[in-house]
């Protein structure tokens, strides 16, 4: 086939943001959030969240702009500022949080069909992990067809899932009540929601799961027809989603209170739009939730496999990950994606785990990628590379990156030791692919500092592995 016909527009990179952005986090969103927070923390951390990720969409603008040559995002950044064992890593741990976050869609898409198909449960039962597995690999063999017509159902269930979305803002809007939303605003008669700066700070990994997808059209900026679309897909879905995301979580907390949204079952717009307009009103989001899983679990299936096949182009991951069919795409990176999605949906059978744990667990793999991401945009300005010598764009470029570096290591803190030293267990078992590649290239596996760092990921996945072991941590 050729490559021109591959080739991505505009509004292709787009509706890979926007359906890479919307799954299953936003109809999750009203109890999600309350369970964490009351009003006026919401609204604090939604202007931290939104300031703190349209930092990185501009710096994955930026990053597209200067560093055309740079094909693949986020792992990209990261190993030409830092080195090839943090490249890898954050090649790595995007990997792992694509396809765990799939595993969290496909229990969150069977456990809505329960509300029709009672067998299916919260989406773990038997029945529902083998109507998944299904599910899995007709999406695989859909992928296998190419990434252009892959492309353009994404963009198709991208406007089909925004359709009872927009429904439930308009309803919600006219519905919405001022008394309840101010009621306990600070969360001060709910002791268990802690202080204003615990409710924001519990929050931030909800708002960094339902924003993963934010460096979509980056990931294929090397499939894209004209460069600068890169950046101008990354800032127009982000905020298109940002607007959508404020609006059906802030106008929930007008329409039932923060405690009533705490207990409802997932999707909870389904519970909420029920409310205001009965029986009807909790189908309609059902079914939309389904189309928009479907979309997203497309999204996915194409952004995981192209990360691996960009890494194994430059031979940070082992070549055999380069393979591409007829059709162009990576054979081999999409079966192993597969592949473990399929087996982890398998231990959701017997894992205490949900699905909460599931996207908590995908947003702390996340954050290294955006981080090294936002501290080479920052590296760039400082050592003037790609600018002219003290230029406004520079200093406008590094204030920009700073704060989403700063927003990066808040998210750190947020997320707190438990899921990362479950991130740092996933982490860990990566050294056999990358010991590969280097050995492949006859290289040597580390330089001095990257010893360092693989030394303190090793001592992290062995405190995880005893704290699992223990039932210090748990699943």
């Amino acid at each position: 086939m050729d490559q021109q016909t591959q080739k991505l527009r505009l509004n292709a990179l787009i509706a890979l943001v926007v359906g890479s952005m919307i799954g299953g986090g936003i109809f999750s969103l009203p109890q999600n959030i309350a369970e964490h927070s009351a009003g006026g923390a919401v609204l604090i951390g939604w202007a931290i969240t939104a300031v703190g990720m349209l930092a990185l969409a501009f710096v994955f603008q930026t990053l597209a702009n200067r560093k055309p040559e740079l094909d693949s995002g986020v792992y990209a950044y990261a190993k030409a500022g830092f080195g090839d064992y943090m490249g890898f890593s954050s090649a790595w741990g995007y990997w792992i949080s694509a396809w765990m976050g799939n595993v969290g869609y496909f229990v969150l898409l069977f456990s809505t069909l329960g509300f029709f198909i009672p067998a299916f449960g919260h989406g773990n039962t038997p029945l529902a992990i083998g109507c998944a597995s299904l599910l899995l690999w007709g999406v695989h063999f859909l992928v296998m067809r190419g990434i252009k017509e892959a492309a353009f159902i994404n963009q198709l269930t991208t406007i089909a899932k925004l359709v009872p979305i927009v429904m439930f803002i308009v309803l919600a809007g006219v519905a919405f009540k001022a008394d309840i939303f101010t009621m306990d605003f600070w969360g001060e008669q709910t002791p268990a929601l802690g202080s204003v700066m615990d409710q924001v700070r519990n929050m931030m990994l909800v708002t960094v799961f339902v924003f993963i997808g934010i460096e979509g059209a980056s990931v294929y900026s090397g499939r894209a027809e004209r460069r600068s679309d890169v950046g101008k897909a990354t800032v127009i879905g982000f905020l298109g989603v940002l607007a959508l995301l404020v609006m059906v979580s802030v106008l929930s907390l007008g329409i039932m209170t923060q405690p009533e949204l705490a207990k409802l079952q997932n999707p909870s717009m389904a519970g909420v739009l029920k409310h205001v307009v009965g029986e009807w009103g909790a189908i309609l989001i059902s079914i939309g939730l389904a189309i928009s899983l479907l979309g997203a679990l497309l999204s996915w299936a194409l952004l995981c496999a192209e990360i691996l096949f960009a890494t194994a182009k430059d031979k940070t991951m082992p070549a055999f990950l380069k393979k591409e069919n007829a059709n162009r795409v990576p054979v081999n990176a999409l079966w192993l994606t597969n592949v473990m999605i399929q087996v982890f949906l398998l231990i959701t059978l017997v894992s205490a785990g949900n699905y909460t744990t599931l996207i908590y667990l995908a947003s702390s793999m996340i954050l290294v990628p955006y981080l090294w991401s936002a501290a080479y945009s920052v590296l760039l300005c400082v050592r003037g590379e790609t600018y002219e010598r003290a230029s406004r764009r520079r200093i406008k470029d590094f204030l920009v990156g700073a704060v989403a570096l700063i927003y990066a290591v808040w998210l750190l803190y947020a997320a707190g030791p438990k899921y990362l030293l479950l991130s740092a267990l996933l982490y860990a078992p990566g050294i056999v692919f990358f010991a590969k590649a280097k050995h492949e290239q006859g290289q040597v596996l580390f330089k001095h500092w990257e010893k360092v760092i693989f030394a303190g990921v090793v001592v992290a996945a062995l405190v995880a592995a005893y704290g699992l072991y223990s039932g210090a941590l748990t699943l």
